[in-house]
């Protein structure tokens, strides 16, 4: 069971990319959208970073999702000229950063209420192009999203009615699917979400509104599923790193890209093995069930079984007599995260890293830009 990470000159805890594994990711996933004929906008809140979201692009992307104005600004700045904030927003002073952007880029938004739908109108009031939105619908996961046919009929009237929004398409997430059983029931409710989805399409079409856009996404259900009759465009973005529930879902580790570099610190008593990544390097967030379960914030690199079993701020516990024989004072192991989004966004720069040498610190310029 070697475990000692060959980076072990860096400094930790730190967030280490493999080059070799993301760059397959992204050419897997871009192959399986244009196999199926589908457009792909991948999600950059998985990375936060200018710098992969053009290796996305340039893969053959159609343009990036993100999930707040914040990072939609940042990736602006980097050149990036076709975003959709798969989110809904609230606050004026959010619409004004909106339309800046919408002057300089095509840029549009998701949508779930009226109250969102007369900030829009107050802010563009006066933009000669109308502002472009997707209803949100929600098909499983109970979070945001227009729940029945009423509530749809009511929004896309209004809508309809409005001088300065336009209607474009409908979005979902199937993100109930990462609690399924196993990959057939994953699937199954997959194909359910999409069908909700596309049949909320066909009801907005029948209002007479020509929209151009039925996008769905989660990472395992996109991997697994042959059912997308009626979707036009995949919209997923934990595919590029991978991470502990998404490889439970598809039963390796391979694909996984990013983990966290941490060094054993401390050996206090036999079966305890202590790091020095706690709660502000590693996500103290798991999954207790489904196929991305995760039980536990973490596990090593080239031990899988080995998880970490609590965190505190500076501190990572493992219980395991394995480890505890096979690591010393010092050494430097690599962690893959329970969830890696979030863990990104715990980090400045990663270090993108390809047979035992640093290629790149690249900055994580989206960190923070929640607003």
């Amino acid at each position: 069971m070697p475990v000692q990470s060959p980076y072990d000159f860096l400094s930790t805890p730190c967030m280490l990319i493999d080059n070799e594994r993301a760059l397959s990711n992204i050419t897997m996933i871009q192959k399986r959208a244009d196999s199926l004929g589908l457009k792909l906008r991948p999600h950059i809140k998985t990375h936060r970073m200018p710098y992969f979201a053009k290796l996305q692009l340039d893969a053959g992307a159609c343009g990036i999702a993100c999930a707040k104005i914040g990072e939609a600004e940042v990736m602006s700045e980097n050149g990036i000229k076709d975003i959709f904030i798969a989110n809904e927003v609230i606050g004026i002073d959010k619409y004004i950063r909106l339309r800046d952007l919408h002057r300089k880029i095509h840029i549009r938004i998701g949508i779930d209420n009226l109250v969102a739908l007369e900030q829009m109108e107050e802010v563009f009031a006066e933009e000669t192009k109308p502002l472009e939105v997707l209803i949100e619908y929600e098909v499983g996961e109970v979070r945001t999203g227009i729940v029945n046919d009423e509530q749809l009929i009511e929004l896309v009237s209004a809508i309809q009615n409005s001088k300065h929004v336009v209607l474009k398409g409908i979005f979902s997430h199937e993100g109930h699917t990462y609690k399924a059983d196993n990959l057939k029931d994953c699937c199954e409710k997959a194909k359910v979400a999409y069908q909700r989805t596309v049949r909320a399409a066909e009801i907005i079409r029948g209002m007479g509104v020509d929209i151009d856009t039925v996008s769905i996404g989660a990472t395992p259900s996109v991997l697994n599923g042959e059912y997308f009759e009626g979707v036009t465009e995949l919209r997923i973005g934990t595919y590029i790193f991978f991470d502990v529930g998404q490889s439970k879902a598809i039963g390796n580790f391979n694909h996984c890209a990013a983990t966290v570099l941490a060094s054993v610190i401390s050996k206090p008593e036999k079966n305890r093995v202590v790091i020095d990544a706690g709660a502000k390097a590693l996500v103290s967030q798991n999954r207790p069930t489904g196929i991305c379960s995760t039980n536990g914030f973490g596990v090593v690199k080239g031990a899988e079984n080995i998880s970490v079993v609590s965190l505190f701020d500076e501190h990572g516990i493992f219980e395991n007599s394995e480890l505890f024989n096979e690591v010393e004072i010092g050494d430097k192991i690599e962690i893959i995260p329970s969830h890696v989004c979030p863990t990104v966004n715990l980090y400045d720069s990663v270090y993108l890293v390809e047979g035992g040498k640093v290629l790149e610190e690249i900055p994580v310029s989206c960190r923070g830009k929640s607003k």
